[in-house]
């Protein structure tokens, strides 16, 4: 288990130095001659049809969003699924402290929003950009203190970002979906059984749920449900531990999940960061930046993150339904709370479920989520680099 958390933070940080490279040149791009040849990439019609029965024409951008970013969700699963059944998750005393901090860590973020948006119905839309925590970026910002930091701090970093994640799904999966479809309905119910049939017939093939996940993939595609949440369910029908066999090696979950970890950290995360974050800056101005869902954005994963998180760790520790992690101090856990409003790769995909891909509001709206995450991340960084350590306590 050790080696697998250090595995997961390992990978997790390294992907959030490229994911600011490949964002720093999408902006750039954006804003030089090239412009044009990106938006034409962005929206280069991409079509696949299989006879009369399925035709799906899409956008190159959806194509990302929809597509490469289900495997990503698949990913989340699989971790979801391990670090609760068998992980940090699983039991009350190693939940209460992160489910705590992020219960708080999403509250006010989303109460932010809303205060600064109430009244506009479609700018309300956005309320939840700010409440979820890029654990790439938030864990590449810890490594680079290296030892300083205590590992019991890194372990509820990432707890507390799982959670923020598994709150993230059930905000997309009940706020962000459009007409339903009950015929394709049908159909997803058919491939949730026969997954979890496999999984009870202790079927170890990774090739036979991913092939039924591929059309489990188009079925909610069609129902109206955001396609990316077929990753989820395709993760938790993916069996953690084969029964007659307690060997690691043979647990369906961990390969894919190994498998996988490569792949989205240094391909599809940064496709996706170069496909949606790029930002006319031309048609930026302060007036933009301050405007309600801009200032909602900012401040909900700036100000919201870091209160939501301190104020409800607090009340965990004071009335005793949980402790502070070992070797770690409240500075410490105040430079966590800090970089937990590093929005980022979730923030831009909910604003983009949001908000429909539309450039309504002028690409503040992705100007916000990377101005809030920086001065998080940033702050974040130098709280816990002048953070006192705990006296007579090995990191």
């Amino acid at each position: 288990m050790k080696i697998l958390v250090r595995d997961f933070i390992r990978k997790e940080s390294s992907s959030g130095v490229i994911l600011v490279f490949v964002t720093l040149l999408a902006i750039i791009i954006k804003n030089s001659p090239l412009s044009s040849f990106y938006n034409e990439i962005l929206y280069l019609s991409v079509e696949f049809q299989f006879g009369e029965f399925l035709h799906i024409k899409k956008p190159f951008m959806l194509w990302i969003n929809d597509g490469l970013m289900t495997i990503f969700f698949l990913l989340i699963g699989l971790e979801i699924k391990r670090e609760v059944i068998i992980g940090h998750l699983s039991t009350w005393s190693r939940l209460a402290l992160p489910g705590f901090a992020a219960l708080g860590g999403m509250i006010f973020p989303a109460l932010l929003f809303v205060f600064f948006n109430i009244g506009d119905d479609f700018a309300l839309r956005g309320w939840a950009i700010p409440i979820a925590t890029d654990i790439a970026f938030a864990l590449g910002v810890l490594s680079l203190l290296g030892k300083s930091v205590p590992v019991a701090l890194k372990i509820f970093l990432m707890a507390l970002a799982i959670i923020d994640d598994i709150g993230a799904i059930l905000i997309i999966a009940i706020f962000y979906t459009s007409d339903i479809s009950f015929v394709a309905l049908g159909f997803i119910l058919l491939f949730i059984l026969t997954l979890l049939l496999m999984n009870k017939l202790n079927v170890t093939k990774i090739t036979a749920y991913l092939l039924v996940g591929v059309l489990l993939w188009i079925a909610v595609l069609e129902s109206g449900v955001h396609a990316t949440l077929a990753g989820i369910i395709l993760a938790f029908t993916i069996p953690l531990n084969v029964k007659n066999d307690h060997s690691k090696h043979t647990s369906p979950a961990k390969i894919l999940q190994k498998n996988l970890h490569f792949w989205v950290a240094y391909f599809i995360l940064p496709i996706f960061a170069f496909v949606n974050a790029g930002i006319d800056l031309s048609g930026l101005s302060f007036e933009s930046l301050s405007q309600p869902v801009s200032l909602g954005i900012m401040g909900g994963l700036f100000f919201g993150k870091q209160i939501g998180v301190m104020l409800f760790t607090y009340i965990a520790v004071y009335f005793k339904f949980a402790l502070l992690p070992k070797c770690t101090t409240w500075d410490q856990i105040y430079g966590v709370s800090l970089l937990t409003g590093i929005g980022f790769t979730m923030s831009f995909f909910i604003n983009t479920l949001a908000y429909s891909n539309t450039d309504l509001f002028m690409y503040s709206d992705r100007m916000s989520i990377l101005i809030g995450s920086l001065i998080s991340g940033i702050l974040g960084y130098l709280v816990l680099r002048r953070a006192k350590k705990k006296k007579f306590c090995s990191v």
